[in-house]
């Protein structure tokens, strides 16, 4: 049975991206710095992104992450899913209102019918290996507070960027939904980045 990874980066101060991210601005203004461990890394950093590559068959994102990867900028044959692997595992997309032209259409599938149902679509892709739910924050939340999530990734970077994108939002108090519970159960620091690994309960 597959396992759903959510794995992201994120800055010392909690965000996924700097300021004003977009198409043509993906990380935001200054959020280069999230990637570093997966642009230039060092023998931990390549590991940890090697193992995860060869572990992944299907990632799910949301449509303003697929807009940044479907993009001009975005991902090519030299730069994609594992950074400079360019894996070309099947991505599902999660959004109402998919687009008229794909520019990746090779890889890419639209789920028009909610987060449920895309990692029940990936897990039947994936088969025995992992469901990567790979952003953006909103997505990763989403999945979380539906208890969908196996294990939660943090690629923590040395970076403070003062605004941008928070992977986590503060909610009203006592809310209806209790946060999840998670459990550290790896740590493995590089010169780039702090991999943070917990089990969801």
């Amino acid at each position: 049975m597959a396992r759903v990874i959510a794995d992201i980066s994120m800055s010392l101060d909690g965000f996924v991206t700097g300021p004003h991210p977009g198409p043509d601005n993906g990380l935001g203004d200054g959020g280069e710095g999230l990637h570093t461990w997966a642009l230039r890394p060092d023998a931990v950093d390549s590991d940890v992104l090697d193992g995860t590559v060869a572990a992944t068959g299907a990632v799910i994102m949301g449509r303003r992450l697929f807009d940044i990867i479907d993009g001009p900028h975005g991902w090519n044959d030299k730069m994609g899913y594992g950074a400079d692997r360019a894996a070309e595992p099947p991505v599902l997309v999660v959004t109402r209102n998919p687009p008229e032209h794909v520019r990746l259409a090779d890889r890419i599938t639209f789920v028009v019918d909610g987060l449920a149902n895309a990692v029940a679509a990936g897990a039947a892709i994936a088969e025995e290996r992992d469901v990567v739910i790979m952003g953006g924050a909103e997505i990763i939340r989403g999945a979380l507070e539906a208890g969908l999530v196996h294990e939660l990734r943090l690629h923590l970077s040395p970076v403070l960027l003062g605004a941008g994108t928070p992977l986590f939002a503060a909610g009203p108090p006592g809310g209806s939904r209790p946060s999840p519970r998670l459990r550290q159960i790896l740590v493995r620091p590089s010169a780039h980045a702090t991999h943070l690994t917990y089990l969801v309960e």
